[in-house]
């Protein structure tokens, strides 16, 4: 604690040194999201020694971590004592704050929620620039209620003190094929039940490669010793739902599944085909690599005037996490692949863990919803502009009664994404502890990139 109270004083007074009604932002090195923002020389917040596991109450489950810790310190700290967070997004690099004021969902959010509802309180660094301490009841209960998806509107979390759930040395895995249709009556077996086919189920996800072909993994804790499959090296995990009915991983290789190939998206850099992925050292096959590769284009669009020369339509780049309401997901489906055409796509099923749904993201109690995750580009057509599929998409998710994270490019109107993120309710909170708007809003960050 001593060194975290000294990485928290580094971080007040790089607050001090911004000049008095200059905007506050993080002076971060890397990020996960997908939403550009403009670029500033302003001096930034100082987060650099806020990146630790703090301790671990291996009694308790619980641990005390900084806000700047990614997921994959943080599961090496706990998968040592038999525990994992409750939630762990896919991606090593994301950061615990990350998640809570943004959105994590994986294929334990059947049963354990997203990540925020696991903290049991965190300290935060106001828009003001005090240091509050947020529990769910108390003087600023108001805040703890509206940090999560707030992404960085009313503060960065320094601290966060979160539950822990118990994992297995190992996972066993059965990829089941279903049908569109036979979807929802699977997943909502396992959520009612917790088992598929008599047999317990811990983990869940699934992906659809067509309208034709899905599979839904179910995941299974277990003490045994066996071979396990390795998919960091030639092996391509996504692959093998479709060739293996069974697979086992060590839970340390579950957890980071997805991360090695960035799901299926390494094959945009040619890093699935033989001869590149020999050649492509281990220690670079991570999404965070991934995604600095994207920056890079980002800034520089060398690929994209390549495109050009070649005589190919300019593309939209459309990334993007949508919540579904389980009864509506084969219909979602059928309406995606038939007007958007990206394969495949992740299928994630997921319900708030409480009887409260909560102020900036509102999923309704005791529903099961599918989060449907699709990260690609797509052929501008003749006389369309770049962002017409996403808002096609933004106005399907409506009307199928779901709901669109704000990690990456949002096309709202100012009404609409008023209504749809409660945007209200934040500014009543926004006033008490960013009374000088030293933080940008939460449309700002979303949809105008600033």
């Amino acid at each position: 604690m001593v060194a975290h109270d000294q990485a928290v004083g580094r971080l007040r007074e790089s607050y001090e040194r911004i000049p008095a009604g200059e905007p506050v932002r993080l002076a971060k090195r890397s990020s996960n999201l997908f939403r550009p923002r403009t670029d500033t020389e302003r001096p930034g917040l100082d987060v650099s020694k806020l990146t630790g596991v703090i301790s671990v109450d291996q009694d308790a489950r619980t641990a005390d971590v900084q806000g700047m810790c990614t997921y994959e310190d943080l599961v090496a700290a706990t998968l040592p004592h038999g525990l994992t967070p409750m939630v762990v997004p896919q991606l090593k690099t994301i950061t615990l704050g990350g998640a809570v004021t943004g959105l994590g969902i994986e294929s334990s959010s059947f049963r354990a929620g997203l990540p925020h509802e696991s903290v049991l309180e965190l300290d935060i660094l106001t828009g003001a620039g005090d240091l509050v301490r947020a529990r769910p009841d108390g003087e600023h209960a108001d805040l703890f209620r509206m940090f999560p998806n707030s992404y960085g509107t009313l503060g960065y979390a320094t601290r966060l003190r979160i539950e822990l759930d118990r994992i297995s040395p190992y996972v066993a895995l059965r990829h089941v094929r279903v049908g569109l249709d036979s979807l929802a009556p699977a997943i909502d077996e396992i959520v009612a039940s917790g088992t598929y086919d008599g047999e317990p189920v811990h983990f869940v996800d699934g992906v659809a490669f067509s309208p034709s072909e899905a599979y839904l993994t179910l995941g299974r804790n277990s003490d045994a010793a066996v071979r396990t499959s390795d998919y960091t090296g030639r092996q391509i995990y996504y692959r093998s739902i479709r060739q293996r009915p069974k697979d086992f991983l060590t839970a340390h290789d579950y957890l980071w599944r997805w991360d090695t190939d960035w799901f299926w998206c390494s094959a945009a850099f040619g890093a699935q085909q033989p001869v590149v992925r020999r050649l492509w050292p281990r220690r670079w096959r991570r999404s965070d690599v991934f995604h600095k590769i994207v920056g890079f284009e980002n800034r520089h669009h060398y690929a994209a005037r390549l495109n050009r020369r070649r005589g190919h339509p300019d593309r939209e780049r459309v990334v993007q996490d949508v919540e579904i309401p389980v009864a509506r997901l084969a219909d979602f489906l059928r309406w995606f692949d038939g007007e958007v055409g990206m394969r495949p796509v992740w299928l994630c099923p997921l319900r708030l863990r409480g009887s409260e749904s909560w102020p900036l993201y509102p999923l309704k109690p005791g529903e099961t919803y599918v989060n449907v995750g699709f990260w690609g580009t797509v052929p501008i057509a003749p006389g369309a502009a770049d962002g017409d599929v996403n808002r096609r998409i933004e106005q399907a998710v409506s009307d199928f009664g779901g709901h669109k994270s704000l990690y990456s490019d949002a096309y709202y109107d100012r009404e609409t994404f008023d209504r749809l993120y409660n945007v209200s309710a934040l500014t009543t909170v926004k006033q008490r502890y960013d009374p000088d708007a030293r933080l940008t809003g939460l449309y700002e960050k979303a949809v105008t990139r600033q």
